[in-house]
This record gives structure tokens, C-alpha cells and sequence, in this order.
């Protein structure tokens, strides 16, 4: 366990400050005050310097929290933002990075997004935590903010030391109340509620498909406000899924240089969706502005007729050649970023391992990959007997193959047995799913579409 003294109790002079640690660690979870991080150098994982933390960017809804990233301050002087996924480990003296390599685009503040140094501590709010009866109606200021991880790796909010000012302007004893202990915070900070900030706050705890859907029932206007304060990977996965006249109208309000960071972050299947329900002019102008890396994939998906598997397969699958291990097929497996369906299989090549890629050697699910030891090759595990789809067969084939096999994806080869992609069965359902259906409630047999938020649309007088 280490102990060090915050910065809020060297701000009351150690006089009965209450927590006084500004780093806990324990077996089960690591707390720290935002200022003592402030001024931390952030280090690479092979001890290279990248810069310093100058904030910590959070958003609060409900007495909820979750902490988004660090704002860094490269020697340049230049700040950007570090996601908290990318953060490693946040020691006493110093916080790691997983990677060196950090995104240099020039961090912007959000709506919904709250800077804890620059617009939290100073500010005034009030508390009617039980165990702080006298602090009860009197104005406090927020003087530090502590932070939480759990053992998910998940960092939030957890208490807020606030402290009277005095007439000599000096602050007197520091009292760390919980969070949900506070009143006069909200999405926005401490200044009046922002229904807009409410809802990015409110995004923070919701899945894709379910924002998808909270847009879908707000005007169009607020629509396009709203996600131009996505950040872009977020907003991918929303575009996705969105029906399509609101897909549409997203790109085309946000621009072509915004749309095109957007379409980079789509997967590959769903880029060339919303690419080809675009006027052929603008999905050119897009596919050009996109990374050729991201790009190519995706106008290979585009020939493919769309009532077809080519038409509606990914080209992004777990692909590895024959000598990688059980271990190194897990770590893929565990990526949070590649979706459960796609990680069910394992597709064994010859090089190259991009889509097209060598002949195809076959696949191993991923638990029989759970029930040999690390270090045995895939290629000794490989299902042999399991065909693979074509590009030209139809939804209806691909359907009875999921069904005749119980499977959640499946590989997709050409006639000379390469790789050519992977078909998701989410993917296909969609295709199956008359075109309408994301307008329409989930459940089956309730038609009527879901009622919507008309508390925090724009211009509600009771928000």
C-alpha cells in the first residue's frame, strides 16, 4: 500500500483533512487525487519520456462518472488528449502509457466532457452528506477530485474534497464527501445544466445500437450537434447503426474531412454500407480522402453485389499463418475492439495474412483454443471438415450454413481457396431484417417505435 499526501490536505495545512492519501493501491482497486497527476510526466513502456499530464477529462451523469483520458502536454507545448484505455499504470511518481505512439491532433474540449483542473476545482457547489451535517446550505469549493479504478480497469469519480473559503480567502478545513453526496454538479461542470451535455454524458453509459436510437428520435438538427461531440471511433460504431436516411444525413452535415475520419473508424462491412447509400460523387470524393489502408478494403467490399455474402462479409477477422500459438490466438481473442462474433473463430493461413491472403487452411473456435495449452500451434488444431462460403452465394446459403453448424461467422473463399473475408452472422441478420427495422422497436411484435426523450431535447422548459 503507498501513501502520500494530497494536494488538497496540503491546501488545508493537514488540519483533519480526511483522506489524506493521494495514491491507494490495494489487491482490488488504486485510488488518486487528479491533483496530485497534474504534473506528472507520462512515460512510454520502455521508459521513454512523452510528456506531462495537465488534466484529467471526465463526464458525470446522474452521480455517475466516468473518467475519459488525460490531457498531455507534449514538450512542444502542444496538449492532446490520452484516452484512459491507453493508460497503463498510474504510480506514485509517474503514469505509463501502453505505446509510445499517441495521437498528435490538438485536444478539444466536448460538451459533455468536464476537465477537472480547469473547470471543476475553484468552482463552488454544496452537500448533504450525513457525515458533514455542518457543511449542510453553506458554499464550498471544490478544492480536489479523487479518482477510482476498479478491478474491471474502469476509472471513475469516487469522492470530491471541497472546503469553505474564509474572509481572508483562506480555505479552511477540507471535508472528501462522495460524489453522489454533491449537489450543483452536472454534465456540464458546476455552471446550469446543458440538456445537450446531459445526453453526451448519458452516452458514456449506453451501447451503440442504444445511442443509435436516442438519436434517431431526436430532431435532425440536434442529430448532427450531437455528433459532432462524438469523438470519431465512438461515432463510428453509432453510424452503423443509425437507419439510413439519419446515417446519411450525419455524413453529409459533418463534412467530407470529418465524414472520412469517421468512415476510417467504421468496419469495413459497414463502411461500404453507408458509402454505397451515398450519392456516387460524394462516396468517391470520401473513399479519396480516407487512408489507403483503410480505403482498400473497403472498395474491395463495394464490387461485391449486396444480395449476396461478398456484398455483406468483413475483411477484419482474427487471420493468423500456421506456426502462431493457442497463446498469441487469445491475445487476439481478448481485443476489445474486435467484435465477440468475429472472435469465435481463428482462420489459419498461408501469407499473406491481409485479406486476399494465401490459400486457407482452415479455422479453430475459440474454445478449443480454451482447452489446450498455450504453446501448441494452431495449425495442429484446425477444423478441416468445416466448408467456407463464397462471395456469390446467397443470404438464404449463408443462413442454413449458420444453422447447420452453429456457428456465429464464417470464412468466405474465392475459387482458388484464399481468404477473401468473413461473414458475421449479426451482419447477415441485418441484410435478412426488412430495410426499416432499425425504425422500429426490437421486441417482436411491437411495431410502435420507442417513445423519445423529449426531457432533454432542445428548447424543454422543465430541463
Amino acid at each position: 500500500m503507498l501513501l502520500i499526501l494530497s494536494r488538497a490536505c496540503h491546501l488545508a495545512g493537514h488540519r483533519g483533512c480526511v483522506g489524506t492519501q493521494v495514491f491507494l493501491a490495494t489487491m482490488t482497486e488504486t485510488r488518486v487525487y487528479a491533483g496530485r497527476l497534474a504534473g506528472m510526466m507520462l512515460m512510454g513502456p520502455y521508459g521513454d519520456s512523452i510528456g506531462r499530464v495537465r488534466d484529467v477529462v471526465v463526464t458525470i451523469y446522474q452521480h455517475r462518472s466516468h473518467v475519459l483520458g488525460l490531457v498531455i502536454a507534449l514538450p512542444n507545448k502542444r496538449q492532446i488528449f490520452l484516452p484512459i484505455l491507453r493508460v497503463a499504470s498510474i504510480n506514485p511518481s509517474e503514469v505509463m502509457a501502453t505505446s509510445s505512439s499517441v495521437n498528435l491532433k490538438p485536444f478539444q474540449s466536448r460538451s459533455g466532457e468536464i476537465s477537472i483542473q480547469h473547470e471543476l476545482v475553484g468552482s463552488k457547489v454544496h452537500t448533504d452528506d450525513p457525515e458533514h451535517a455542518e457543511l449542510h446550505g453553506q458554499a464550498l469549493e471544490i478544492v480536489d477530485v479523487e479518482l477510482k479504478q476498479s478491478r474491471t480497469r474502469d476509472w471513475e469519480v469516487s469522492r470530491v474534497a471541497v472546503a469553505q473559503r474564509g474572509r481572508l480567502g483562506r480555505l479552511g478545513k477540507v471535508a472528501v464527501v462522495p460524489l453522489s453526496r454533491i449537489q450543483g454538479l452536472s454534465a456540464s461542470g458546476t455552471g446550469p445544466a446543458d440538456n445537450n451535455a446531459e445526453l453526451l454524458a448519458s452516452f458514456q453509459e449506453m451501447r451503440a445500437a442504444d445511442i443509435a436510437i436516442a438519436l434517431n428520435d431526436l430532431p435532425e438538427e440536434q442529430q448532427t450537434r450531437l455528433a459532432r461531440e462524438i469523438p470519431n471511433e465512438r461515432l463510428a460504431d453509432v453510424v452503423a447503426e443509425l437507419p439510413e436516411d439519419s446515417r446519411i444525413a450525419i455524413l453529409n452535415q459533418l463534412g467530407v474531412e470529418r465524414a472520412a475520419e469517421v468512415l476510417e473508424e467504421m468496419e469495413p462491412d459497414d463502411a461500404a454500407d453507408a458509402l454505397a447509400e451515398l450519392p456516387a460523387g460524394t462516396s468517391d470524393v470520401l473513399l479519396d480522402l480516407m487512408d489507403p489502408e483503410d480505403s482498400a478494403p473497403v472498395r474491395r467490399l463495394m464490387s461485391f453485389s449486396a444480395d449476396t455474402v461478398g456484398g455483406v462479409m468483413t475483411s477484419e477477422a482474427i487471420i493468423l499463418t500456421p506456426q502462431a500459438t493457442v497463446a498469441e490466438a487469445l491475445a487476439h481473442a481478448r481485443n476489445p475492439d474486435v467484435s465477440s462474433s468475429l472472435s469465435s473463430l481463428v482462420f489459419v493461413v498461408r501469407p499473406p495474412q491481409s485479406t486476399p491472403t494465401g490459400h486457407y487452411l482452415g479455422c479453430v473456435h475459440l474454445q478449443k483454443l480454451l482447452r489446450h495449452p498455450p504453446a501448441t500451434l494452431v495449425s495442429e488444431l484446425l477444423d478441416l471438415d468445416l466448408p467456407a462460403l463464397s462471395v456469390a452465394d446467397s443470404h438464404e446459403t449463408a443462413a442454413r450454413f449458420f444453422a447447420t453448424y452453429n456457428l456465429v461467422c464464417a470464412p468466405v473463399v474465392d475459387e482458388g481457396n484464399h481468404l477473401l473475408g468473413v461473414l458475421a452472422v449479426d451482419d447477415l441478420l441485418d441484410a435478412l431484417l426488412p430495410e426499416d427495422w432499425r425504425d422500429q422497436d426490437w421486441r417482436v411484435g411491437n411495431e410502435a417505435q420507442k417513445e423519445p426523450q423529449t426531457s432533454l431535447q432542445e428548447g424543454d422548459a422543465d430541463a
